[in-house]
């Protein structure tokens, strides 16, 4: 566990909280949109609406904040882009992907670059934030289809791959030129990934089997021993990040709750959502305190106050 002294959030900081609205027209998405005043904050583990539900069609996933605190996330008011939010609150279109492409989870690494998983594409794509040219990192034809991914300090991926139809699923590793190497194969419907804030686990979810592995991961990236963090009885789970304690937050897609799972696989607590299919989470905020919810069934992203910054949050201040 990475223990880090000074680092506890604030009960309030409403100035810390993004304005966020998304567009529901399509036709209307390449016009940045001024939003409204930002909410007041709440108390910790107390989630609100943050966006006009709607606003992204039922795809809305991949939340992830950049170094300015932009906060990013695919499927902007049609598939097969990415919209951005601005720390001031004006909502527009990032960037439209290549043809045949569909983004799902979103990273980025420490020069500030964005990865995204296309499913579609099979492909881990590379966003140049300063040109926004879109580039393919890496491309796999056996993969069923990159879903969400995980980023180490030094730039390796780590990218969940799920066969829905199948209930299974493989696990693949991205290096930081673009090799593709698959871990592990013949697993449950894997879904969610993330790495430890000391970049020595790894963690992977299976949906359909609600079950959370853990492996040891090495610095050249290879993964050991294997073994169960935790398993539900029922409902599903997506996407899930790590804070800088090293507990994990897992979405609880059917259930609309976040899972907060402690690094020896005890259950903290879970913050209820208004929406009952979140998809993925992030942190983010001028503390890293602030937990960004995309929700599905709602098209929209919800928020919550947490005790600690999140592990990415933490890796951009460096």
């Amino acid at each position: 566990m990475l223990m880090l002294s000074g680092l506890l959030c604030p009960l309030l900081l409403a100035s810390s909280l993004l304005a966020l609205s998304l567009l529901a027209s399509p036709s209307a998405a390449a016009e940045p949109t001024q939003l409204g005043a930002a909410p007041a904050a709440n108390a910790l583990w107390t989630a609100s609406v943050f966006t006009t539900p709607g606003g992204f069609p039922s795809g809305i996933e991949g939340p992830a904040v950049d170094a300015t605190g932009t906060l990013y996330a695919v499927n902007f008011a049609r598939k097969g882009t990415v919209g951005k939010v601005t720390p001031t609150g004006v909502a527009s279109l990032f960037v439209t992907l290549p043809k045949g492409s569909t983004g799902n989870g979103i990273r980025f690494d420490a020069a500030g670059d964005m990865f995204i998983a296309d499913y579609t594409g099979h492909n881990i794509l590379r966003v140049d934030m300063q040109t926004q040219q879109i580039t393919v990192h890496a491309h796999e034809a056996q993969m069923h289809q990159p879903n969400d991914i995980a980023i180490s300090a030094d730039g390796t991926l780590y990218a969940s791959d799920p066969n829905w139809r199948g209930n299974s699923g493989q696990l693949w590793r991205i290096s930081a030129d673009g090799t593709v190497l698959r871990l592990e194969a013949d697993m449950g419907t894997t879904n969610g990934v993330e790495v430890s804030p000391g970049d020595d686990r790894l963690y992977v979810n299976e949906s359909a089997q609600r079950r959370v592995w853990v492996y040891d991961l090495s610095p050249a990236g290879t993964i050991s021993n294997k073994r169960l963090l935790i398993e539900f009885a029922d409902y599903g789970m997506d996407g899930m990040r790590c804070d800088v304690t090293g507990n994990l937050y897992i979405t609880r897609n059917g259930k609309g709750t976040v899972a907060v799972v402690s690094p020896s696989g005890t259950l903290l607590r879970e913050v209820a959502l208004t929406g009952k299919s979140p998809s993925n989470i992030a942190f983010g905020g001028a503390d890293g305190c602030t937990a960004y919810v995309t929700l599905q069934d709602e098209g929209n992203i919800e928020t919550f106050r947490v005790d600690q910054p999140g592990r990415a949050w933490k890796l951009r201040q460096r």
